[in-house]
């Protein structure tokens, strides 16, 4: 049988003072990411090269990543995400998560906005039963 996570989207942007490859690894290692992500160069404001990297994960490879995040979590991000649940879930049962991108090279996960490592679960419709909150719940904290 299927899990409930259809797919994982993992992005974040590269800037030119910082080492692409050692971001990478720290996303392979700590989500367990085996694909090659798509990748646009851009130009920032001053010239400078930003390049914004996108894997795309599904099936069995997006259920060891959000698996991979629930293990990695520590206790005060589980207790800042589970309250703020319901604001990070859209419409469409999606789950936005968003870390910060030093930390993460550091191996660990904590919540950050300044220049994160941005993380979106989509959950297979059909097998959600009730609220996906209560869904990501579950997979993220162990409850219920």
């Amino acid at each position: 049988m299927k899990g409930p996570i259809e797919a994982v989207e993992v992005s974040y942007f590269v800037h030119a003072t910082e080492d692409a490859e050692t971001i990478s690894d720290a996303i392979s290692t700590l989500l367990s990411v085996k694909d090659r992500p798509e990748e646009v160069v851009m130009e920032g404001h001053f010239g400078n090269t930003i390049t914004w990297v996108r894997h795309h994960l599904s099936g069995k490879d997006a259920s060891i990543a959000v698996g991979r995040i629930a293990a990695h979590l520590p206790a005060s991000a589980k207790d800042g995400l589970q309250r703020g649940l319901g604001e990070l879930v859209d419409e469409r049962s999606s789950l936005y998560l968003r870390f910060d991108k030093q930390r993460l090279i550091e191996g660990q996960l904590e919540e950050g906005t300044g220049d994160p490592v941005r993380i979106k679960v989509k959950p297979r419709g059909y097998l959600l039963q009730g609220d996906a909150r209560e869904l990501y719940s579950r997979i993220l904290f162990g409850d219920g």
